[in-house]
């Protein structure tokens, strides 16, 4: 059956597809790390006395009605809710079908030809009886319009909130509504360019909002918490797949505070959240911070390959010194007139005064060999090894390369051709220097007990 045929003959309105919020309401949203949003309205509504029903309408689709809360500004202690009942049950063609059956309906086929008659079945194909008792079953792709005296009762445009109200007060108040709502969620995307020298970047961060609520959210305050909240049974929302993007051009300005274990970041202008959308807002202009670029081998990851890290200062002293919500962060490098992607890593919440260290990847021009030398067994719990590892840049500049060696058990190096660093009870350290073009080893003997 097609839609738009049957919403076109029984109730116009029925287009809307989005959820919008009353005219000029205050809405305030704020959008946690783990699909969640607080939202709080406050209406102009005029509520029935001394008591009735009312449609609290546009609300979000994917709303917990267990987390509302609900506030009469204008007289608190006058309005009570009595009851409250979320309808979700949004009209359809099928819907709508399926509440006529064993009634009277008017078809329209393609050839021009009525047929009218007691709907008996709606589903693939469409069968009514005609007034004479004859039985016309036509095709779906027959039907290009279906005429219904009225919308059946029961059904809704829009998600709505449905409330007994007792009100002692006036008719007219301002009312506050507050709920959680599944289906928002928001992350950081940060934008590191290095300078030629990999010694210095230049980081902007972004953060992205994805609004799959079932509702629109116009000109409303913008709040964002990082941090890992708690819940003990979030509700299971359906996700949807759909996005649409949409990034801001104007300069934003996120102001940054601590709250409670967490940190809130608001935007200091309206903006607006429509259903079905992902938005980019910058969270902070570029901050220029100074770099680390560090080499590491370790053989029991990868026994031939060096891996490349970035690392810089969260301080204020170092240009940042801003908590820095988790996200993914790209790292570029300019080239000619153009910026080329050197590799990217994710961070999780890092605090002012903490050390950000990226995986870029590995090497191209320096190579790693780890190659056990010997191995004895002293005793039963107990034994030596002697292991070279070598390293072999190939670039024009000479480099330093932390080789990392995990050891289990008691161990004790017994020899080694450069200083060593224990960096925990399970790992040792060497800073090995490699001129350019040249080669470099270290060599080591560990005693384990266990």
């Amino acid at each position: 059956m097609k839609l738009a045929g049957i919403l076109c003959s029984v109730l116009p309105v029925l287009f809307v597809a989005v959820a919008v919020l009353a005219q000029n309401p205050q809405v305030r949203v704020t959008v946690y790390n783990n699909n969640l949003a607080l939202v709080h309205e406050t209406r102009q509504v005029d509520l029935p006395k001394p008591a009735g029903v009312f449609s609290f309408r546009d609300v979000a689709a994917q709303i917990d009605p267990t987390s509302v809360h609900f506030k009469s500004v204008s007289n608190a202690a006058a309005v009570r809710v009595l009851e409250q009942n979320f309808e979700y049950d949004l009209v359809s063609a099928e819907k709508i079908l399926q509440r006529y059956l064993e009634q009277n309906v008017k078809l329209m086929t393609k050839q021009g030809n009525p047929v009218e008659g007691k709907l008996l079945t709606a589903g693939g194909n469409v069968v009514v009886q005609a007034p004479d008792n004859s039985i016309r079953i036509l095709n779906n792709a027959e039907i290009v319009s279906t005429e219904l005296p009225k919308l059946p009762e029961g059904l809704i445009t829009r998600p709505t909130l449905v409330w007994q109200i007792q009100n002692n007060g006036a008719a007219n108040q301002m009312v506050e509504v507050s709920y959680l709502t599944g289906g928002m969620s928001w992350h950081a995307e940060y934008v590191g360019v290095l300078d030629a020298n990999d010694q210095n970047m230049d980081l902007t961060a972004w953060v992205s909002i994805d609004n799959n609520s079932g509702a629109t959210y116009k000109d409303a305050k913008l709040l964002l918490i990082a941090g890992d909240v708690h819940r003990a049974q979030p509700p299971v929302g359906i996700m949807r797949k759909t996005m649409q993007m949409e990034s801001m051009t104007a300069v934003p300005d996120f102001e940054e505070k601590e709250f409670f274990e967490y940190h809130l970041y608001s935007l200091t202008r309206p903006s607006t959240l429509k259903d079905h959308q992902q938005k980019q807002i910058e969270l902070f202009p570029a901050a220029k911070t100074a770099t680390t670029k560090e080499y590491t081998y370790d053989g029991m990851r990868n026994p031939k390959k060096v891996n490349v890290t970035i690392t810089f200062k969260n301080k204020k002293e170092a240009g940042l010194g801003i908590a820095l919500p988790a996200g993914k962060v790209r790292l570029y490098k300019p080239e000619g007139d153009a910026q080329v992607l050197v590799g990217e890593d994710a961070i999780d919440h890092t605090p002012r005064d903490e050390e950000v260290r990226l995986n870029v990847g590995d090497a191209f021009d320096i190579v790693g060999e780890r190659t056990q030398l010997s191995f004895r067994q002293a005793g039963d719990r107990a034994s030596e090894e002697k292991v070279k590892i070598t390293l072999r840049n190939h670039k024009d500049a000479a480099i330093t390369v932390v080789v990392v060696e995990h050891l289990g058990g008691d161990w004790t190096i017994r020899e080694s051709t450069l200083q060593h660093k224990k960096k925990d009870a399970r790992t040792a350290e060497w800073r090995v220097p490699v001129a350019a073009r040249g080669e470099a080893s270290v060599e080591y003997t560990v005693f384990r007990t266990w």
